[in-house]
């Protein structure tokens, strides 16, 4: 079984995992908010160490894609491609959402026509979802979404819908039908990634490491402070 490095940068938490044969062998974790930049290389050392100490060959560098904080996904898309290209092992690419599914799935037993919806906070009422079954095979496809009453009324007539992430946590009283279930804290980490990026590598699904990008499901709007309004619209008036 491959031993693999998972990174997962996609929220406010910042992780990284060492993995082999179904377990965990090392593993970092930070809650307090986005300290990736600061943290990320540090914690990759420590697990390199581990690897170099315990005489151990990496197989892999799995990353996760997002979608999530446009920063984070840079930041962790950027350390992963580093390291596949200078250890010359393959990279992995894992959904953000189909990972908060997993997390669920292992966290409880369900029903096999339940409905799993992972839900990363966006902005406002809006968040990044999608809708899987099972087998993780998409019902709704992953989009940036403005969640609203009527939101997956179509699922929940018909079975139990199942919502998770940082992005249910705010529509929880939206969306209130009897087939909703929410799981709270349900948190994409490196850990949860193994059995998504161990399956990616049975099946040799790799990324490539030059071109590949972060699924960021929408175009980066970036905060435009208000001396720059203001001066932006005073050449607007000259004009």
């Amino acid at each position: 079984m491959a031993t693999i490095l998972n990174i997962e940068t996609s929220t406010t938490v910042c992780s990284v995992a060492l993995t082999s044969d179904g377990q965990v062998l090392e593993h970092h974790e930070n809650y307090d908010g986005m300290q990736h930049a600061t943290l990320l290389s540090a914690y990759v050392r420590d697990v390199l160490h581990y690897v170099r100490t315990r005489e151990l060959k990496l197989d892999a560098v799995a990353v996760s894609l997002g979608p999530g904080s446009y920063t984070g996904l840079r930041i962790g898309l950027s350390e992963a491609k580093g390291l596949a290209f200078g250890m010359q092992v393959p990279l992995i690419g894992v959904n953000t959402l189909q990972l908060l599914t997993v997390s669920a799935m292992f966290a409880q037993f369900y029903d096999d026509d339940v409905a799993f919806v992972p839900m990363i906070d966006a902005r406002r009422m809006e968040v990044y979802t999608a809708a899987y079954d099972t087998a993780l095979r998409a019902i709704v496809e992953p989009q940036a979404m403005i969640v609203d009453a009527d939101s997956f009324h179509d699922l929940l007539e018909c079975r139990q819908v199942v919502f998770m992430g940082d992005g249910s946590d705010k529509v929880r009283q939206v969306i209130s039908h009897k087939n909703a279930v929410f799981v709270p804290g349900i948190k994409p980490v490196a850990v949860d990634m193994m059995a998504l990026a161990e399956r990616a590598f049975r099946q040799q699904d790799f990324i490539d490491v030059a071109y590949s990008t972060p699924l960021y499901l929408k175009d980066y709007q970036a905060k435009v402070g208000r001396n720059k309004v203001l001066d932006q619209a005073v050449k607007q008036a000259q004009q």
